[in-house]
Order: structure tokens, then sequence, then C-alpha cells
């Protein structure tokens, strides 16, 4: 069972500070979810940046940066520079990371099981 918060706002997606609706601004987005699968396919092991961004397609250096920069202030990522010339930086999922990537996953898998009566409907067939 889940606790409840004493100051009433859990489950309330309306409230900005929801918890539910905090977690989701930080970790909603299509590169969260990529890097956290990317990842967490490589554990026990870590990633170098370089790395990442040729496993993860389409995302740009500075968004790639960004993300990492976010998932390791959030406490999801460790990040390791390797004093070489020039540094090298690696990256690993936390614990709380790694507990990430069971609902991403269920989320995947809901997407490519709807996805195509959602594109049927939004392109006026369903």
């Amino acid at each position: 069972m889940v606790p409840s918060r004493a100051d009433g706002r859990r489950g309330d997606l309306f409230d900005p500070a929801c918890p539910t609706r905090r977690l989701l601004d930080r970790v909603g987005s299509k590169w969260v979810a990529m890097i956290v699968k990317v990842l967490a396919e490589a554990e026990p092991g870590e990633l170098g940046f370089a790395e990442l961004r040729r496993r993860v397609p389409g995302v740009s250096h500075k968004m790639l940066s960004q993300t990492l920069r976010s998932l390791v202030a959030d406490g999801l990522l460790t990040r390791r520079v390797e004093p070489s010339v020039p540094p090298r930086v690696h990256y690993r999922l936390t614990e709380l990371g790694r507990s990430l990537d069971e609902p991403l996953a269920a989320l995947r898998e809901w997407a490519e099981r709807h996805m195509p009566d959602i594109d049927d409907f939004a392109n006026g067939s369903g």
C-alpha cells in the first residue's frame, strides 16, 4: 500500500505539487525513456557519452547533455569522469534509476499494443 501524503495532494494531477505530475515533468520525455532503456540494457556496466549518443537515435549533443544532467541531478544516474585528454564521461543507472525501467517498459508495451489504434483514430479511420 502506498502511504498517503499528509498535505492531501497525492493523486491530484491538477495540483502543481502532485508527485505524479512532478515526476512526469521530469521523466516524461522520449529521451529519458530511451536513455533509461539503453542504460538498463548495459547493466551492470556503464556507457560513455559517445556510446549513448550512438544508441539513442536522433538525439542532439545538446539534448543528450541536458537530459543526462537532469537525470544525474535527480539521482537516477551516476556520472563518472575519466581523467584523460579529453576527459571521458560515463553514465550508469542508480538503484532509483533502475526502478524506473520497469514502469517505462510497461508504457512501451502499452504503446506497442495501442498506437496502431490511436493512429487509426487520428487518421479518421477509427
